[in-house]
């Protein structure tokens, strides 16, 4: 039996949210904001605590500072119960962060620190014990300076030859991601960044043109979050579903696609057909939507269900 249901590798950063933020107060200025909230976040952070919250049996592999954000975001994980025995921690670099001014419409501007997690590295000698799980989920490649030179390649091949089911997620793709993507795909078995992300990298519009270009990449399975209309879940045979949202009143958009992956790698670990995993995210993610925060709204796994069986009723 493996030691870990997941682990979840790369981007871990401390978002400072503020909401409802209209505008920034010229010079000396001050405006006043209903809530302040601090929280793990990130493609790796923000998916790892709703799995977590989910129950099942995660661990961490980040690059830390050596300073409060970090003791922050380590106290957050002890308290719902995240492994952190594979954190690196540095005095190179302080801790990844972002503020977030998020509007009264939810959308959230980012100001962001990249900070310790471009310090992050995952030397051969400790895939032994990071792949001692049965899912691995890697996020933020092209924020994660050291990684990104041909290690998250390495670990992620690991992963596959070991049998370990791998899932990959995006973040702020430019220019030079895709090449950063190629050597990594093959080893893929569920690509999960935003259409709009992935429209931008492959230059296709369609779900299903968009699918087949990461098909061709090496990709096992494709899974489009798609913001309020759901998401897409796209297999190699052709086959084409679309996942419907779950409506509610969004409040701060941020985490929602980090949360979906979270959601969706903790119904497959509890042993859901991937649909059903992708329904489940979604309803993480409209959940998270609810409050301010990556993991705002999500309670546990019979608290989602309860979500879910109340708006099937009420549809």
């Amino acid at each position: 039996m493996s030691t870990f249901d997941a682990v979840f590798v790369g981007l871990t950063i401390l978002d400072i949210a503020g909401r409802p933020v209209l505008d920034i107060p010229p010079r000396g200025g001050v405006a006043f904001i209903d809530q302040i909230r601090l929280n793990p976040a990130g493609t790796a952070a923000g998916a790892n605590i709703n799995a977590a919250k989910l129950g099942i049996r995660t661990a961490a592999v980040a690059c830390l500072g050596e300073d409060e954000k970090a003791d922050f975001i380590l106290a957050s994980y002890a308290r719902l119960g995240i492994d952190c025995s594979l954190i690196q921690r540095t005095r190179e670099k302080e801790t990844s962060a972002t503020i977030l001014p998020i509007r009264p419409n939810g959308e959230r501007p980012a100001l962001h620190c990249r900070g310790a997690s471009d310090a992050l590295f995952v030397s051969e000698e400790a895939f032994e014990r990071i792949l001692d799980c049965r899912f691995l989920h890697h996020g933020g490649t092209g924020l994660l300076a050291a990684m990104d030179n041909g290690q998250s390649a390495r670990l992620l091949a690991a992963a596959k030859a070991r049998g370990v089911t791998t899932s990959f997620d995006l973040i702020a793709p430019h220019a030079q991601t895709l090449d950063l993507l190629r050597p990594l795909l093959p080893s893929v078995d569920y690509f999960m960044p935003s259409l709009e992300e992935a429209a931008f990298l492959s230059g296709q519009t369609t779900p299903a043109d968009i699918a087949r270009f990461f098909f061709d990449l090496g990709v096992g399975t494709c899974i489009l979050k798609d913001g309020e209309n759901g998401s897409w879940l796209l297999s190699r045979d052709g086959a084409v579903e679309h996942i419907a949202p779950w409506r509610v009143t969004a409040v701060d958009t941020t985490g929602c696609g980090d949360s979906y992956c979270g959601g969706f790698i903790a119904a497959l670990a509890r042993g859901l057909a991937v649909k059903e995993a992708c329904e489940v995210a979604s309803a993480v993610a409209a959940l998270v939507a609810t409050g301010m925060g990556s993991d705002a709204g999500v309670v546990d796994w019979d608290h989602t269900q309860a979500f879910m069986a109340a708006q099937r009723a009420a549809r």
